[in-house]
């Protein structure tokens, strides 16, 4: 058999319709692709001869990727139709377009004290809100690197989480509404937290691998939180292109789970002082020279420029006037917009919600 009839059954034999890009590792198909071309290299064919090949093969990888297409018709269904889950907080429900949207990647960066471990908490504990009140009634995975989290808190929102509901049930008196209240408890709140403590970037990306197989094995899994997706990856990595691979892999890989799973991903991330070189006239930045270049400095989310492009929705969460502010920096659906929340004994809540009375309806 020659060396280009041997490539062209090769080929043939080697398609497979790849079904779930999940389970796919980064490694094997570095493995594939290196074989492919390894067969190139050993077949010793010309260009026209390869572009032959890829003729031949190409037929059944195209009907897998037609059959894989979507309309914009139907992305904007899904869009339409996608759950989300609220925050507790009106104001920041309102920019966010409902709540956290489910099927994809929510980025919340911030200042250490802004919030976003009670943030991370909350969301926890709202994706459990039953149906019958307009909730996604699911579980939460809580992938904690930072060491931030901590379970008496998190029952003391499940308090909070519990007595709002009977709240409403109070208000409203649907028997409905009361019987799927009363199955909430704090234990059950407790339980659907799926809590992982990850001490290194090593465990990080191992807990990742393990998210798929969690996924399938609890369908009702609704929201992925990690806090922080930055504390790692800052201080194991003294290769910068190394990193940048690996955090690619990983916005890679969770965003196949946000898709596939419809789950909402949200990633609390740290911030990082920027320098900035600008020219100026004046001198009134913090730093000139007889050039007239100044350098100023500003807070810019943490991990780089390139990590800005693997969340869907970016919010930057900081201090005004002794006020948390949420700003949407970044969303392919939303406008740029700025809600007021605060951290109460409760959790978050709007400014306003948290000076209301406690025997008021919600």
């Amino acid at each position: 058999m020659g060396p280009l009839i041997y490539l062209l059954v090769s080929s043939q034999n080697d398609t497979v319709v790849q079904t779930d890009p999940i389970h796919k590792s980064a490694s094997a198909h570095s493995r594939s692709s290196s074989s492919s071309f390894q067969q190139l290299s050993e077949a010793q064919i010309s260009h026209e001869e390869a572009l032959l090949v890829l003729k031949v093969a190409l037929p059944e990888s195209n009907k897998a990727s037609s059959a894989n297409a979507q309309t914009a018709k139907q992305l904007l269904e899904i869009e339409c139709t996608s759950k989300r889950i609220i925050t507790f907080c009106p104001e920041l429900d309102t920019i966010l377009g409902g709540g956290i949207p489910t099927g994809q990647i929510t980025e919340f960066c911030g200042v250490p004290g802004i919030g976003k471990t009670q943030l991370g908490m909350q969301l926890s504990i709202d994706v459990q809100l039953p149906a019958e009140f307009g909730g996604l009634e699911g579980q939460a995975i809580y992938i904690d690197t930072e060491g931030s989290f901590m379970v008496e808190r998190c029952a003391q929102m499940a308090d909070a989480f519990i007595s709002h509901l009977q709240r409403i049930v109070r208000h409203k008196n649907d028997p409905v509404k009361l019987a799927a209240a009363s199955k909430v408890t704090k234990d059950t709140v407790l339980e659907n937290i799926h809590y992982y403590r990850v001490r290194d970037g090593t465990e990080q990306v191992a807990v990742l691998e393990t998210l798929p197989l969690m996924l399938e094995s609890h369908p009702t899994i609704k929201v992925i939180i990690i806090d922080s997706i930055a504390f790692h990856l800052r201080s194991e990595y003294t290769d910068m292109s190394a990193r940048t691979r690996s955090l690619a892999e990983m916005a890679q890989k969770l965003m196949a789970l946000a898709t596939a799973k419809e789950v909402a991903v949200i990633l609390m991330n740290q911030v990082t002082t920027k320098v900035i070189k600008v020219h100026t006239t004046t001198t009134t930045t913090t730093t000139n020279n007889n050039n007239n270049n100044a350098v100023v400095t500003r807070l810019v989310p943490a991990l780089g420029d390139s990590w800005a492009h693997a969340a869907t929705n970016r919010i930057v969460l900081y201090w005004k006037d002794g006020t948390r502010q949420a700003f949407v920096y970044k969303s392919p659906t939303r406008p740029a917009a700025t809600a007021e929340y605060t951290v109460t004994q409760d959790g978050v809540r709007s400014r306003r919600m948290a000076k209301r009375p406690r025997g008021e309806g919600d």
